[in-house]
């Protein structure tokens, strides 16, 4: 019996994102964010509007393409990415993420995007950061690690980096944390950590120094 070949074949799909219009009228920055593994685009659209300043932001929760149900719950959810075929996916998000940048920017300008993530979202925090035509004032990043295949010359594009820890967290390890600082310090991005008492979560610690982070990127 012949060997079963596995191949791959592009696909259109759609994509789905929410969007809070910042407070005042007029020309406002972007604040893009994506969500962790299992989760919706509601949850961080949550994340990011507790953040005070981020009022005077335009605020988008990007929803992961892969959707499934949470089986306790029946809610729809998603994820960004498996092992599986797993460039051809990152290749897939950057392009979704890119189009939705170019189709809010014939809807509206703005002078600049941070890119926000939690957990899974923080991989692609970074990597739409890093491919971004748009000019990036920074990332907020919460309980994941920047992705190993971004060059220090993509990496360099994110100019500014505030990455949380909570020092309880299993999954993005102390040892992890310190060499994405490491990294990011290498291409010459002021680093901004912060390590708070708590768990792979979104605290308020995390609130306040994203807060702070929106106010100084503004400035």
């Amino acid at each position: 019996m012949n060997d079963t070949i596995a191949k791959t074949i592009a696909t259109t799909t759609h994509g789905r994102y929410l969007i809070a219009p910042p407070a005042a009228s007029g020309a406002a920055p972007m604040l893009m964010g994506f969500h962790g593994y299992g989760e919706g685009a509601e949850a961080e659209m949550e994340r990011l509007r507790a953040i005070p300043s981020a009022d005077d932001w335009l605020v988008v929760s990007v929803q992961g393409l892969h959707r499934f149900y949470q089986r306790r719950t029946n809610d729809v959810i998603a994820s960004w990415m498996t092992r599986q075929d797993r460039e051809l996916a990152i290749a897939d998000n950057l392009a979704y993420v890119g189009s939705i940048v170019e189709k809010l920017l014939r809807e509206r300008s703005f002078p600049h995007v941070v890119f926000a993530g939690f957990s899974q979202g923080v991989a692609m925090a970074f990597r739409a950061a890093a491919a971004s035509t748009c000019r990036v004032a920074g990332v907020i990043a919460a309980g994941g690690d920047v992705p190993p295949e971004i060059a220090a010359a993509g990496l360099a594009k994110v100019g500014s980096a505030l990455l949380c820890r909570g020092v309880r967290d299993e999954w993005y390890t102390a040892a992890t944390f310190a060499e994405d600082q490491r990294r990011l310090r290498e291409a010459n991005v002021a680093v901004h950590p912060l390590e708070f008492d708590g768990g792979h979560e979104w605290t308020a610690d995390v609130i306040a120094a994203a807060d702070d982070f929106l106010r100084g990127v503004r400035a």
